[in-house]
């Protein structure tokens, strides 16, 4: 059986301040216009929490500690919730004190039930009539959120799925998995922009020169170390958000190439 935890301390840049107060201003105003790569986060992101899907990995990760390290519910929950804020995934914690083989636990935790993900047509439409490059930026693994994505109907949107594998097991926030994900696909961070759940993964892509867009739609931790200093844009549902961006982006087009 796997030994206890080691002592080893933690990265500090993954656990720093408590949860803070939900409503932050927005911290600056963005021209969308400059954008030509648009990367989002999958899970809590382009579905809304209340599908609870990530609640059904949630309960498969604690299961797959206790039968791990022999653990009750009660001890298995408090580690895994530990190594999440401590590592930025579960996953990073277990490879880092109990060396197993990650393959096993991404298998393991993503045998779930899709059923409760439904098509969501206003948000392809959205995605559809979105300029430039769309690219999946996810601590999960493809095969999973290919099947996501699939169920939502937007599979076909995007380019590519930058996904925990692609990153060497290095997942957001550490600031390596963002210089891979620019670096690979060619982006230019000052035409990006980064729409994710989790507050703390945009402090990096702010720091490397994309616009931050933060879903705060009440995911679990999800204003975790919140702050507007890398916060451009707060907003609740992306289909919303990216429609007003179309219509935006066709105004002016209609503008600059009037009808003859």
């Amino acid at each position: 059986m796997t030994a206890a935890p080691s002592p080893d301390i933690p990265n500090p840049a993954f656990r720093q301040s408590a949860e803070p107060a939900a409503g932050l201003a927005p911290a600056r105003t963005v021209n969308w216009a400059h954008i030509d790569t648009w990367v989002f986060d999958l899970d809590n992101t382009l579905y809304h929490p209340r599908a609870n899907l990530f609640a059904q990995i949630d309960q498969r990760m604690t299961a797959f500690i206790m039968q791990l390290l022999s653990l009750d519910f009660a001890a298995a929950r408090t580690l895994q919730k530990s190594y999440f804020l401590d590592y930025g995934t579960t996953l990073r914690g277990l490879m880092h004190h109990h060396a197993i083989e990650p393959r096993a636990f991404l298998d393991f935790v993503h045998d779930i039930d899709l059923g409760v993900v439904a098509a969501d047509l206003a948000l392809a439409r959205a995605l559809e009539a979105l300029p430039g490059r769309k690219l999946i930026f996810t601590n999960a693994d493809a095969a999973y959120a290919g099947r996501v994505l699939a169920r939502l109907g937007i599979g076909g949107h995007f380019e590519a799925i930058h996904d925990i594998v692609a990153t060497d097991f290095i997942p957001k926030p550490e600031e390596a998995a963002y210089d891979q994900l620019l670096s690979v696909h060619g982006v230019d961070p000052r035409r990006a922009v980064f729409v994710e759940d989790m507050a703390r993964n945009l402090a990096p892509a702010k720091a490397r020169g994309m616009a931050t867009v933060w879903v705060n739609n009440g995911s679990e931790k999800g204003g975790f170390n919140a702050s507007p200093d890398f916060i451009d844009l707060e907003i609740t549902d992306v289909a919303a958000w990216l429609s007003g961006i179309g219509l935006a982006t066709a105004a002016a087009a209609a503008t600059a190439c009037p009808a003859l």
